[in-house]
């Protein structure tokens, strides 16, 4: 297809959809549909509160109407997916509470596209699976709501998605992209398709099934290389060495991998590595390295509220009704995602001794903090004294802080990510 032929429809505006759509529309018409009409409204009013799009980057592509014309249309309505040629599904893949994969809102994404498509259409979907899941699960679905034949009548591809929610540097276009199709041919077609607005280029992968063990590889790989250096601190903690400096020296060698110890959150890292066992222990293989990696950092937000209640009877401060600042909810530094935060953790787990527990974070939304977990958050500092002071999120606005200010005679600080300047800190983690 020529460009002017080409019309794209992304299904899910979230923290991959919009900086995809956007960057689509540069070079053609796109239809982005999302079922949050408040989001849409949002979007349509020029505004991106996941802060992944610069509002004026995000104005220069929006169109008013659905038309054939290069630019971006946002919509709730999903009649505005019929005209389209191309569906790229970039919905959410969570886990349950027994951190079972959730296809849910991959199946619903389906059913919506299937009934639009046409003869040679193309369907792409960049959501986080394990093997198989896009020809064994989604591409029925596709066929039995459509009414259209497999590889016949219209065509797949898998492309992952590796988007670094608030990174400002690897945005989307720079980020060097997988890309695969359910025939030779189409795999050409999809690499193309992306090919001309990602400037990073494009990997062809050769099957789709091989696209997709590529991405929740990749997330599993640096679960495991974060879990080895949580246990690494845990051990130094013992032995009374800090180990943010062992990091350092041993960082000296070439080719030492520099990750760093913490609360592994999110919707990719904490989540893939439970896609990829889930698909192992179907076919009869239990996955002792990946689960071993996932249990030690869903531990460590329970760790970290146990070493500072021993920080606090070192120092004999009271637990028990106690007033503590808790800095960050979201799940990483510097963006409003609260998504599978693990700093939840750390403040469920204070709360079970007692404490009295306030969470400033000026990027999370209270109210979504508040729909998420249950807790209620500031995006201002509640004007007191604290006892402990514990940072869980490296946001860059908390290292201007007066924490001097903040804590009560005798109070201390905690801090996980090794970030703050303060006399008599606690930073070993």
């Amino acid at each position: 297809m020529e460009n002017n032929n080409i019309k794209i429809a992304i299904i899910g505006l979230g923290y991959v959809g919009l900086p995809l759509a956007r960057l689509f529309a540069t070079k053609y018409s796109v239809i982005g549909f999302d079922i949050n009409e408040e989001r849409v409204q949002e979007l349509n009013s020029g505004v991106d509160s996941t802060l992944e799009v610069e509002n004026d980057l995000l104005q220069e592509v929006l169109k008013q109407e659905n038309s054939d014309e290069i630019g971006l249309f946002c919509t709730n309505n999903s009649e505005a997916l019929q005209d389209c040629n191309y569906y790229i599904i970039t919905v959410p893949t969570p886990v349950d509470k027994n951190n079972r994969p959730i296809l849910t809102p991959l199946y619903k994404a389906s059913e919506s596209v299937a009934k639009y498509l046409k003869k040679d259409d193309i369907v792409i979907y960049e959501s986080t699976v394990y093997p198989g899941v896009t020809e064994d699960e989604c591409i029925p679905i596709l066929e039995k709501f459509s009414g259209l034949k497999f590889n016949e009548d219209f065509y797949a591809g898998y492309s992952p998605e590796r988007i670094n929610p608030g990174d400002k540097k690897h945005t989307v276009e720079k980020i060097l992209k997988v890309t695969s199709g359910s025939t030779p041919e189409i795999g050409k077609k999809v690499d193309d398709l992306y090919k001309a607005v990602i400037t990073a280029g494009t990997h062809l992968a050769p099957t789709i099934k091989v696209a997709e063990a590529a991405k929740v590889i990749e997330n599993s790989q640096r679960d495991i290389n974060i879990a080895f250096v949580n246990e690494l601190a845990k051990i130094f903690n013992l032995l009374e060495i800090n180990t943010h400096d062992v990091l350092e020296a041993a960082g000296t060698k070439w080719n030492f991998l520099p990750f760093k110890p913490g609360l592994v959150g999110g919707h990719c890292i904490g989540v893939d590595p439970y896609y990829l066992a889930q698909k192992a222990q179907e076919v009869g293989y239990h996955p002792e390295i990946i689960l071993a990696g996932r249990r030690m950092n869903d531990s460590m937000g329970q760790y970290v509220a146990s070493e500072v209640v021993k920080l606090m009877l070192h120092n004999d401060l009271k637990v028990k009704g106690s007033d503590i600042l808790v800095l960050g909810i979201t799940f990483k530094e510097n963006c409003p995602d609260v998504r599978n935060t693990k700093a939840v953790d750390v403040v469920n787990e204070l709360k079970s001794y007692g404490a009295s527990i306030d969470i400033y974070d000026p990027w999370a939304n209270p109210e979504e903090v508040m729909h998420e977990y249950k807790l209620e958050s500031f995006k201002d500092i509640p004007n007191k004294k604290y006892e402990v002071i514990v940072l869980t999120v490296a946001h860059d606005s908390y290292k201007d802080l007066d924490l001097n200010s903040l804590k009560k005679e005798g109070g201390v600080v905690y801090d996980v990510k090794n970030t703050l300047s303060i006399e008599g800190i606690k930073k070993n983690l």
